[in-house]
């Protein structure tokens, strides 16, 4: 049996205006991208780098690396099964197994001669438009950031009190949608002020007002918010779905933190189960790891996947945005393609 052929490179990609959350302003994103070969297909994979989860590229590359043998021996059979073979071959390192699991999948559907989403069962175009994330900033740099990008859904980031105010200067120059997320930088104190203002001002949701491990306090929050309150930084993997419920009204998954796309069908169909909205997000994907997002889209109350309108480079292409909507390119698996440097065989070089 052929065995499969893994490659991986690193690389930081150029934001187009700094990005600052609660957490902190970045100028690049580093991401990891991997490529899983066979028979002269190759699926793609990527995980970017977040420092606050303290999980670096080179943390990926030497953790690869000590199990290539054993990944480039596996038999490619089912996505999901081989998801759990690298569950327990790599346990606890979900970026990585992320980016393995979407490189598998896009391979298997390539092997189906099928997209991603077909092989998934799902039916396309899905009715949902992604925001653009206009990061912190000075209240005309913001603005500016809504006028360069003209978008239908808005999420903007706050992370103190007198942010509503931004809020409400961008209210005050669109009519589009608007979502917040505050990133754990809230207390309830604060959140009982804010989320009233931000009713006012016509805002759809909030992502993860208070601190990731703050769960008597949201539930408090949740029980008297006039916003749906999502969970981000309190949902990384499966197992807090059932807790989120309790607290939030909805969950946005993340494909990095959960471990890729098998772990996020069960989330899913769990939080479906618990009577939960369902939102997938992005954290600064190129190309690769937000084209695994839009092939999901049809299972999601909301998405958050604009990776590649916030970066000033790509490293593929394969996808288009129109009016907020993603489409896809309708070729076998991701539908994605290299490009520049590494257009060629697996990267090229």
């Amino acid at each position: 049996m052929a065995m499969l052929q893994l490659r991986h490179y690193s690389c930081e990609l150029e934001f187009e205006h700094p990005f600052t959350t609660a957490k902190g302003t970045k100028t690049h994103q580093p991401t990891f991208i991997v490529s899983l070969g066979l028979a002269g297909m190759y699926g793609y994979g990527e995980a970017p780098a977040i420092s606050y989860y303290n999980i670096t590229t080179a943390d990926m590359v030497a953790s690869l690396e000590s199990k290539r043998t054993m990944i480039e021996r596996y038999a490619l059979t089912d996505p999901q099964r081989f998801w759990h073979f690298l569950h327990h071959l790599i346990p606890g390192q979900h970026f990585l197994t992320a980016a393995l699991d979407i490189a598998g999948w896009d391979l298997f559907a390539q092997m189906r001669r099928m997209p991603l989403y077909k092989l998934l069962g799902l039916t396309w175009p899905p009715n949902i438009v992604t925001d653009y994330t206009i990061g912190l900033d000075e209240p005309a740099a913001m603005l500016h950031k809504l006028q360069q990008h003209p978008w239908p859904v808005y999420k903007i980031k706050c992370a103190t009190p007198a942010d509503v105010e931004k809020v409400a200067l961008i209210r005050a120059n669109t009519n589009a949608r608007l979502r917040v997320d505050a990133n754990e930088g809230w207390t309830i104190d604060d959140a009982r002020k804010i989320l009233p203002e931000l009713a006012r001002l016509g805002v759809e949701l909030v992502e993860q007002p208070l601190h990731r491990d703050a769960w008597d306090e949201m539930k408090e929050l949740k029980a008297i918010s006039p916003l749906p309150l999502i969970a981000d930084e309190s949902c990384k993997t499966e197992d807090e779905v059932k807790k989120c419920a309790e607290a939030f009204h909805g969950i946005n998954i993340k494909l990095t933190k959960c471990g890729g796309i098998t772990p996020a069908l069960r989330m899913i169909k769990e939080a479906r189960t618990l009577g939960m909205r369902v939102m997938m997000g992005s954290m600064s994907e190129s190309t690769v790891g937000t084209a695994a997002v839009a092939h999901m889209l049809p299972l999601l109350d909301d998405v958050d996947a604009d990776g590649p309108l916030l970066l000033k480079e790509d490293v593929a292409e394969g996808l288009k945005y129109e009016e907020g909507k993603l489409l896809i390119s309708g070729a076998p698996g991701l539908g994605i393609r290299f490009t520049g440097k590494r257009a060629a065989n697996g990267f090229g070089g």
